[in-house]
């Protein structure tokens, strides 16, 4: 099967509009971890996406402590040659072997990244990467540190000094195209004068509507996006209830995380608003807050996660639905109406 693709910037990629996340498929065991997840479910769940069409992975090293990227590795061995997908990661969050359960640091010194690629590319089984991106700024310090407003790290690689160690990896073939998620504006803009951002990965949904800045950039610059949480890690698939949030298990990050505590009941109601809409297009409430995404001028693709092949049929229908001004309408007056998330409400 085919989906419709959009090119990724000046890459030469032409990426169908939904890809793969493979966050859950890392499994347990680790700081932000899902639960447990069986791996031949992922391997089928992965396999099914690219039976319908998805011609790309969205992963990173730090998931299950390199977990997932070996899942995918399994995975991409399995299937011809030809017909494998792009596969993406990222770099920058590193473990401690001796401490799984411990919050990961942002490492982004030069020795650190070149140690990184290679062992993504071991885990991986290919001889390049088709997009590699910086996970986080740099900080020197652990995932969850919080030092006053504007403090910098003395441990923290300057971005124009990480920035270029990417350059180089690209120069040398390793990797195809390069990127930075999770980046601000002015650190777009500090990158873009040292090499091209081929790409950026912000999070972005119906409820966490806080990137349109940086999209906007992107497509003023001829870069590329990736969006990731469209469905806001389950919130807006149609079939979360506060039942099952209350049950999330505790090695499961998202039970304790404010959109499933005190904000859930907000963001349930914005999904509830979506699924008329679902209903009379035919498809899961979950694709409605995909296409939504993906109706923001500059967005390329957008990242959905799948644990088993079920799920991606739930989602499938997104990458070829298109919201017209009606139905974009409805939903910008659901979320100001309900007082999910923040930012604003329409492309």
């Amino acid at each position: 099967m085919s989906l419709p693709v959009r090119p990724l910037g000046s890459t030469g990629l032409d990426l169908s509009r939904t890809g793969f996340g493979a966050w859950a498929i890392g499994g347990d065991g680790w700081r932000y971890g899902w639960g447990a997840q069986d791996d031949a479910a992922s391997v089928a769940a992965l396999h099914r996406a690219v039976e319908l069409g998805v011609n790309w992975i969205d992963t990173a090293a730090v998931y299950g402590l390199g977990h997932s990227e070996e899942v995918i590795g399994k995975a991409l061995a399995a299937l011809p040659a030809d017909a494998r997908p792009y596969v993406f990661t990222k770099c920058g969050l590193v473990w401690d072997e001796s401490d799984p359960a411990a919050p990961p640091h942002r490492i982004m010194k030069p020795r650190s990244v070149r140690r990184e690629v290679e062992d993504s590319l071991r885990r991986l089984g290919v001889e390049t990467i088709d997009l590699y991106q910086v996970h986080w700024p740099d900080t020197g310090e652990s995932l969850e540190y919080g030092g006053p407003e504007g403090e910098v790290s003395p441990n923290a690689t300057p971005l124009e000094e990480y920035w270029q160690v990417m350059a180089e990896l690209k120069a040398e073939g390793k990797v195809r195209a390069i990127g930075l998620s999770n980046h601000s504006v002015e650190q777009l803009e500090t990158a873009e004068r040292i090499a091209h951002v081929d790409a950026v990965q912000p999070p972005f949904s119906a409820v966490n509507r806080g990137a349109a800045g940086e999209i906007a950039w992107a497509a003023a610059h001829g870069t590329g996006v990736i969006a990731y949480s469209p469905m806001q890690s389950g919130l807006l698939t149609g079939a979360f209830t506060a039942e099952r949030a209350a049950a999330l298990p505790a090695d499961d990050w998202r039970s304790g995380h404010p959109d499933f505590t005190t904000g859930l009941a907000a963001n349930l109601r914005l999904a509830a608003a979506l699924r008329p809409i679902a209903e009379r297009h035919g498809v899961s409430t979950g694709a409605v807050a995909v296409a939504w995404v993906l109706a923001w001028p500059g967005v390329t693709g957008a990242i959905v996660g799948a644990r088993t092949a079920g799920q991606v049929d739930g989602w499938i229908g997104a990458a070829s639905l298109e919201l017209d001004a009606a139905e974009l309408a409805e939903i910008a007056e659901a979320i100001e109406t309900t007082g999910a998330g923040a930012g604003p409400v329409r492309p």
